[in-house]
């Protein structure tokens, strides 16, 4: 699908389509101006860019040529500036990408369903920052076992074993950052 132009480019492209629409009918300038009302000056000044365009002018010029107003001015493209989220499901675990890009750090939502389920503590490259929006999550981090509640954070070294799930009866959201280059956060204030 290609990208509708944006609201700049719609405009820039009426002075010529208003041209070539006018060239294609075979109508003259004085016979436009006859026709709508609108000064032959005015209308030159519109095909050239040098008169911004409105639509108390297009109106007209577009029902006397007898073509619809969208063969001179397109939609423009309306940013959508959310992430695309594309989640991924594994062992009952959803991973909802962030991150628009592939570079460091990625942030994720993970929804973890509650169930009983064993710690596997593992180890990889990287660090990791956890954020708990919603429920309850136990960490196993090394010889530590704790449980995190909505607005609480931690950070580790992945090279320290880890496992991170639900506990309690329900379901468990929570943000996390994750970059390979092991490097912390720093955490900037004001200071007073």
């Amino acid at each position: 699908m290609e990208d509708q132009p944006t609201v700049d480019g719609v405009i820039e492209q009426i002075a010529p389509r208003l041209r070539r629409a006018r060239d294609k009918k075979a109508v003259s300038l004085a016979d436009l101006a006859r026709s709508t009302g609108i000064s032959t000056s005015t209308l030159s000044r519109l095909e050239s860019g040098q008169r911004k365009p409105s639509l108390e002018l297009l109106l007209p010029i577009t029902a006397a040529l007898g073509i619809p107003l969208d063969e001179i001015v397109a939609a423009p493209r309306i940013v959508d500036p959310r992430v695309p989220q594309q989640p991924a499901k594994k062992d009952g675990r959803v991973l909802i990408p962030l991150s628009r890009h592939q570079g460091e750090p990625r942030a994720y939502k993970l929804i973890i369903p509650a169930h009983d389920e064993q710690p596997h503590l593992r180890t990889h490259d990287g660090h990791e920052w956890l954020y708990v929006l919603r429920g309850r999550l136990r960490v196993r981090l090394g010889d530590h076992d704790f449980i995190m509640g909505s607005g609480e954070a931690a950070e580790f070294d992945c090279h320290i074993p880890h496992w991170f799930g639900a506990t309690g009866r329900g379901k468990v959201e929570l943000l996390s950052l994750f970059g390979k280059s092991g490097e912390r956060i720093h955490l900037r204030t004001n200071r007073r």
